[in-house]
């Protein structure tokens, strides 16, 4: 007999890992989605929204083919983070929060992604690249074009 998940009794983990799992089968997390879920979980759906949106590594939007997310916290901002944002927006012409044209990069900042003692760090899709400079980006986009 299974128990109904209610508003007052849900478990928040079940529902970001629902979002986590549609993530990755869909791309994104459409407005259409979070409503079906929310019913399906009997929670509202401004709940649903809050957390999909809330987490980096969530989308509502579509993302391009790979995923570059570059660490944003202090340790990485305090080993020239900056300059590694920088170098990216310029290599790939598109500034984070954007997807380039062919739908190749998306371009996203993230807080800590746990690669702090390796600072500067970035993610493409779930490759880590750590102790980065501006030409090291270059070279690593290359396996990705």
């Amino acid at each position: 007999m299974s128990k109904k998940v209610t508003s007052q009794n849900k478990v928040p983990g079940n529902l970001l890992m629902a979002l986590q799992e549609a993530q990755t089968r869909l791309g994104c997390l459409s407005p259409e989605f979070m409503v079906e879920l929310a019913d399906s979980l009997d929670v509202p759906v401004n709940d649903v929204y809050e957390i999909a949106t809330f987490y980096s590594f969530l989308s509502v939007k579509p993302l391009g083919r790979n995923v570059i997310r570059i660490c944003k916290s202090l340790p990485c901002y305090l080993k020239n983070g900056q300059t590694i944002i920088d170098a990216m927006a310029k290599e790939i012409g598109i500034k984070p929060g954007e997807t380039t044209t062919d739908g190749r990069f998306s371009f996203e900042l993230t807080n800590c992604i746990g690669l702090c003692d390796r600072a500067p760090a970035m993610l493409i899709n779930n490759d880590a690249h750590v102790d980065l400079t501006p030409r090291k980006i270059s070279q690593i986009l290359k396996k990705y074009k």
